[in-house]
């Protein structure tokens, strides 16, 4: 037996093992299970401690002086989390089904006041894939220098997850995607388009290993989900919304606006609307005990990690903690949820002026999807103690956390931004500053709101709404409430395919030197596509996908196309074109045919593009019976 191109039996990538009556723990064992004349039939024993990959199986055979070999064929050798002894071993069998063998789940996009589910198809099990994902290891930097060394270290899953994290984006090497962020898609795909993992790959091996335009954190974070659940390992995608990229490692992120609270410096260091990365569940033999179970893993490339850039695994419980000694890049996964926000504004003289704000907390609304159903599940304690227990502040201490630690400034007036009724893409609606006074004196200054298209990344668009009260009173122990109107016409040509929108406040105060900022994403909600099954699902019987969606809009929709994926569902990505445009307050409607299913639950993920309309995503549980 035998792994790579330079398989050694002291690196535990070669093994020479006779034939064997009994069972021996922790070695390889060939067992006659059956002889049929000639013909032997062999089970095969691994050590759970074996490298995962492509191994060649040789039989050896002697009589007399004469020997010969002849090899009987490959296999390929994966984590298992169903072995007691292996690295990656999970003891709950629903967990196991969802972690390891699901290939359909949801990645949480939206706000933090608005959580959206998107489908995906991750797909681990379609054809090609794992042969993909081998490659994937192969021409990995660490395989290129020192094959033999790569292919030993590959029985660790810490190892393997550190290469995956590395290799899902392009930037050190012939990684599969390339990251862009400014919205300028035309010579790749949108990442909003994509609905799954099987094409990205594909077209990734099928273009010779040249990388793939265009991805963001969720898809980065979903095409590392589908290969390392395909080596075996079991994995998750976790997003977390108000995520910090804390360059400096000061655990602080600090915003520069001017006198009307616009941020004026073009900082790296900024608060993502929500940020995606993965979990993977494995032993943790390098670190001390009680850091075993769920790891972070960032393949989004954000920050080098020992000259590459990648991010993890490092033990979710060493964020929630605060030891932030803990490998790897345990500080910048805990900036990510942890890390304090300070807003200066620029006062006339040039002098700068810390503000309140109050309204923005990192790390909030930690989700996953849950174990077995299609719903979210919050997982933000997992990471963070309550907010002010004495186990949180024992977690700073540790982490060195000083802005967390010192006592927050109050003024005895708040404001936070709500939202109204009916907030649908192609709209007008309302948001609302409140601002209450609870103190026993009169307030009085200039309030300002503005409303911006922005990324989910915290990139902001042009203004679609602005109100500016110069004149604005607050008596004592009262609450105002302030309408902002956003009109269809101003954001419609700047809204980017995050469909958000943020909304700012600022209480200005002249006499007392004192400023009060308040922000909000709002989500806009995009039509609902609709999918009909049309006959009875049955085993190995064809059955016909109808898919529809209603133009919200004002104005036609050109350009439309449906596309169409599901793992045993469609054999490929499908795309329907629609040759006409469709008319404001049209319904589209398309029919797709599925393959002959088998018997159990199937996800059929659809996505809609047209030139004002993008990246609306719909999906369909499918129950195959089996008569």
């Amino acid at each position: 037996m035998a792994e790579g191109p330079a398989p050694r039996e002291d690196a535990g990538t070669k093994a020479r093992f006779g034939l064997s009556d009994a069972v021996e723990e922790g070695a390889w064992v060939a067992t006659v299970v059956d002889q049929q004349d000639s013909a032997l039939s062999l089970q095969l024993r691994t050590p759970a401690s074996s490298p995962i990959g492509l191994y060649r199986l040789s039989l050896e055979a002697s009589t007399g002086y004469q020997g010969s070999s002849f090899v009987l064929g490959h296999f390929t050798l994966l984590f298992n989390a169903w072995c007691p002894a292996d690295a990656v071993y999970l003891d709950s069998e629903e967990e196991r089904r969802e972690y390891v063998l699901t290939q359909q789940g949801f990645i949480y996009q939206g706000s933090a006041k608005f959580i959206k589910s998107i489908p995906w198809n991750f797909g681990q099990f379609e054809d090609g894939i794992l042969d993909i994902c081998l490659m994937l290891l192969d021409i990995n930097p660490k395989f290129l220098r020192d094959a033999g060394r790569d292919c030993s270290r590959r029985s660790s899953p810490v190892y393997v997850g550190r290469v995956v994290s590395a290799m899902v984006n392009c930037n050190d090497d012939q990684g599969v995607l390339l990251g862009r962020w400014d919205n300028n898609y035309r010579d790749g795909i949108s990442p909003m388009f994509w609905i799954g993992s099987v094409d990205i790959l594909r077209r990734w091996k099928n273009d010779s290993c040249q990388r793939v335009k265009y991805g963001q954190c969720w898809v980065f974070a979903a095409v590392a989900c589908t290969v390392l659940r395909c080596l075996g390992v079991p994995t998750r995608v976790v997003t977390n919304y108000n995520s910090a990229h804390d360059q400096n490692s000061n655990l602080l992120i600090e915003y520069f606006r001017n006198e009307f609270g616009e941020i004026q410096s073009d900082k790296s260091e900024m608060i993502w609307n929500f940020h995606c990365w993965v979990e993977s569940w494995m032993t943790r033999p390098d670190l001390q005990p009680g850091y075993e179970g769920w790891q972070a893993l960032d393949p989004t490339p954000q920050e080098k990690s020992e000259g590459t850039y990648c991010c993890g695994p490092v033990p979710v419980r060493a964020i929630k903690v605060g030891d932030l000694s803990t490998k790897y890049d345990a500080p910048f996964v805990f900036a990510e949820v942890n890390a304090d926000v300070v807003d200066w504004i620029r006062q006339d003289d040039g002098s700068m002026h810390k503000s309140i704000n109050h309204s923005l907390v990192v790390g909030q609304k930690i989700s996953t999807k849950s174990v077995g159903r299609d719903e979210r599940e919050d997982i933000t304690h997992t990471y963070k103690y309550p907010e002010g227990s004495a186990e949180e502040r024992e977690a700073f201490i540790r982490a060195n956390h000083q802005n967390k630690l010192a006592d927050k400034e109050e003024t005895g007036v708040a404001m936070r931004i709500r939202a109204g009724q009916g907030m649908n893409r192609g709209s007008d609606f309302d948001v609302f500053a409140y601002i209450t006074n609870n103190t026993a004196e009169d307030h009085t200054g200039c309030l300002l709101l503005c409303a911006r298209t922005v990324s989910y990344n915290g990139i902001l668009g042009p203004k679609c709404g602005t109100k500016d009260l110069l004149s604005f009173s607050l008596e004592p122990f009262s609450e105002k409430s302030i309408p902002l109107r956003i009109l269809y016409e101003k954001y419609c040509d700047y809204l980017t395919e995050s469909n958000l929108i943020k909304v700012r406040g600022l209480f200005v105060e002249p006499a007392a030197n004192s400023y009060l900022l308040a922000e909000r994403d709002i989500y806009l909600e995009n039509p609902e596509i609709k999918i009909r099954i049309l006959g009875e699902p049955k085993q190995n019987r064809k059955l016909v996908a109808e898919v529809s969606l209603w133009n919200p809009l004002t104005v036609p929709l050109s350009g439309c196309t449906f596309t169409v994926e599901g793992a045993g569902l469609t054999k490929e990505q499908k795309t329907v074109e629609i040759p006409h445009p469709v008319q404001a307050g049209e319904e589209v409607k398309v029919r797709v045919d599925l393959l002959p299913l088998n018997a159990g639950r199937h996800k059929l993920v659809v996505n809609f593009e047209s030139d004002r309309l993008k990246a609306v995503k719909g999906f369909r549980n499918v129950i195959v019976n089996t008569s």
